[in-house]
């Protein structure tokens, strides 16, 4: 499925509207919680600023993603010497989109995350939980252990990528074909002579 610009706005503002109603209609069903309680709550939340930030760049990936894509397949279709301009400046318009909007919602993610979290830690959470939580993020053990983290995804990522490349690669082939025929074009010259191989 394809969302274009006005599906994304709907999208996140109705993810933006859900999250608010819940944490509005937590906050009046509970009491608040205790002024100790709080700051542990506050910190907690501040040491997951990493993880918030990431969820801003994740969901950008992907409409970005799929632009690049359709954007990619366009430039195909033009005439060859004006593909590199074009690719430049569709180039620099996507950095240029990335450089001001992760930031935004880095900043955005940041104060969304305690109005949208603090219900759900107060009301599954103990102060001692909180504390011991705490203790625990602050820990040597648990930086080392999240500092391995994108080396462990990064071999994974390898190892992967090594493992299935030549399926997913005639998958893809298979599939941009398919996809081709659908819309009345003609196979990539090198798509062809790939099936007249096999």
């Amino acid at each position: 499925m394809t969302l274009n610009k006005n599906s994304l706005k709907l999208l996140a503002a109705a993810s933006l509207l859900a999250l608010t109603s819940t944490a509005f209609s937590q906050a009046a069903s509970a009491p608040p919680p205790s002024a100790a309680k709080l700051v542990l709550i506050n910190k907690l939340i501040q040491l997951q600023q990493p993880g918030v930030e990431n969820i801003g760049r994740m969901l950008l990936q992907q409409p970005v993603g799929g632009m690049m894509q359709g954007a990619g397949a366009a430039l195909q279709q033009m005439p060859a010497d004006k593909r590199e301009a074009t690719a430049k400046a569709i180039e620099t318009d996507v950095r240029k989109f990335v450089d001001e909007t992760v930031p935004l919602m880095r900043e955005r993610g940041l104060k969304l995350s305690a109005a949208a979290w603090t219900p759900m830690i107060d009301e599954r959470f103990s102060e001692d939980e909180l504390k011991q939580t705490i203790a625990w993020l602050e820990s040597p053990t648990s930086k080392k252990y999240q500092q391995l983290g994108g080396e462990m995804q990064q071999a994974l990522a390898q190892k992967l990528v090594a493992d299935t490349r030549s399926t997913v690669e005639t998958r893809l082939k298979a599939l941009e074909q398919t996809i081709a025929k659908h819309l009345g074009m003609s196979p990539k010259p090198a798509a062809a002579a790939s099936a007249a191989k096999k």
